[in-house]
């Protein structure tokens, strides 16, 4: 009996490598875009074709490159529409998208169609914004992917699992490209708490 785990042979007889939706997904400061770099970079090593795209607002670090919080990089393709990325893929083997939560909703079709084409897609991105509510194309991209990774990042105020990126400055708006000053990561109590610190204090003045 003969098995094959890596590759499939194609209708031309072409070795090919199934396609898969990787979901890497997290609140900030969770390690999400380091874990996004690090199977980005294995796939580099093992000679594969390897394309990274990120939405061309998020400038925070570097206009084109992916950069993790501990500063890691990795080369990418600054786009402003999901459908640029199937243009852009052809050919490729791996796929990369980060910050997936700031994508338009015909992400999730997109990467569908690159893994039936045979790619692997590995997208990463904020599950939740810092209210608590899903995030973009997140939940439909976790929906359809073959693999989701939740990533933790560690409560600020207790050391307990994160549950959520907790905005610290005022605004409703639901994009704020932030940092450490803006946001802190906290576990499900801890966020209670501080919502209900945060009405409080609206309520005083």
């Amino acid at each position: 009996m003969y098995f094959c785990l890596q590759m499939t042979d194609n209708l031309t007889g072409e070795p090919r490598r199934p396609g898969r939706i990787e979901v890497v997904c997290g609140s900030m400061f969770s390690g999400k875009t380091e874990e996004l770099i690090r199977r980005l970079r294995r796939a580099e090593f093992a000679r594969q074709r390897v394309e990274i795209f990120k939405p061309a607002i998020d400038t925070r670090y570097s206009e084109e490159d992916v950069v993790s919080h501990d500063r890691h990089a990795i080369r990418s393709t600054p786009i402003d529409s999901s459908a640029q990325i199937l243009l852009m893929a052809s050919g490729i083997d791996v796929v990369g998208i980060d910050e997936a939560q700031f994508f338009d909703d015909g992400l999730p079709e997109v990467c569908n169609q690159l893994a039936y084409r045979g790619t692997r897609v590995i997208v990463a991105g904020l599950d939740m914004d810092f209210r608590g509510a899903p995030f973009g194309p997140m939940p439909a991209l976790c929906a359809i992917a073959d693999d989701v990774t939740k990533v933790h990042a560690i409560c600020v105020r207790c050391g307990a699992l994160a549950y959520v990126s907790h905005r610290t400055v005022a605004g409703d708006k639901r994009v704020m490209l932030g940092e450490t000053e803006q946001y802190e990561p906290l576990c499900r109590e801890c966020y209670q708490k501080a919502t209900a610190e945060a009405a409080e204090a609206r309520h005083t003045h």
